[in-house]
């Protein structure tokens, strides 16, 4: 095991708190803000008051946008959680040509820049899907998000796959048990947190995605992140920009957060 000497650990300690204090302090100062009584965002703030919160909540257009990110986020993950998985599946139980590329080609929408990505989906729905008659509309932007949600699935899903045995299942098959019995009773509870751990990823992934949903967004249709953008020109809606941010920080933080913990369990068993 290698061991640090006294000041090495002192220098990377150092390191680790500078990188961390100027990835999260913007975000403190966001969430701070927040409940800033005054309109404008300022610092440092001097009276505290949860009036924005009210504001943002009773806004019909921000539960709109809320609405449409949940909707948009969950129609994704359950896209990506069945495509993701059974792609997983293929993947690692059969051997066939093209396996290799395959692999390349599901993982490579999450390394593609989003731009790119919403370019190409745009130009598919308006120019090949639209003049055959196929109004795609609310439903391609929640397929453009799964496209890049998928990825968390498959490779959450294929890591606990690949360090699965499979003698409980030719044994339980062995004992008269079924396909889908064994499935049910022996396959998914051994990755059922992986799968759970990927759709939550995906759901955050998708839940706070902006560039991609700015291309494929049918007109009149804003997520919680568009919202944002729209609103960054307006000064005074800093503070009501400043709670909808905290929102999405929040509905980020905690799928991520149980998603950390439900692999940390299944490690540790």
């Amino acid at each position: 095991m290698l061991r640090l000497t006294r000041g090495a650990k002192i220098g990377l300690g150092a390191i680790v708190a500078v990188v961390l204090t100027f990835m999260y302090i913007p975000l403190a100062l966001v969430v701070l803000n927040s409940f800033n009584a005054a309109r404008i965002a300022s610092w440092p703030v001097t009276d505290f008051s949860l009036n924005w919160w009210v504001v943002a909540f009773t806004s019909e257009p921000i539960r709109a946008a809320l609405l449409n990110s949940v909707v948009v986020g969950l129609g994704a993950t359950v896209i990506a959680l069945l495509l993701g998985t059974l792609t997983a599946f293929a993947l690692q139980r059969y051997s066939f040509f093209g396996k290799q590329t395959v692999n390349l080609l599901v993982v490579l929408p999450i390394a593609l820049p989003g731009i790119v990505t919403g370019v190409a989906l745009s130009n598919t729905y308006n120019n090949i899907l639209e003049p055959v008659g196929i109004q795609i509309g609310y439903f391609g932007m929640i397929v453009a998000h799964a496209t890049f949600c998928m990825v968390m699935v498959f490779n959450n899903v294929l890591a606990r796959l690949r360090r699965m045995s499979p003698n409980l299942q030719e044994a339980s098959m062995d004992l008269g048990a079924g396909l889908w019995q064994t499935f049910r009773l022996i396959t998914f509870p051994q990755f059922r947190t992986a799968f759970v751990a990927g759709g939550l990823l995906a759901f955050a992934l998708s839940f706070d995605e902006v560039v991609v949903t700015i291309f494929t967004a049918p007109p009149g249709v804003d997520t919680l992140p568009l919202w944002i953008m729209n609103q960054m020109a307006r000064p005074n809606e800093a503070s009501v920009v400043n709670v909808v941010a905290t929102v999405i920080i929040l509905a980020s933080f905690i799928p991520v957060y149980v998603s950390q913990r439900l692999s940390r369990a299944e490690d540790e068993d």
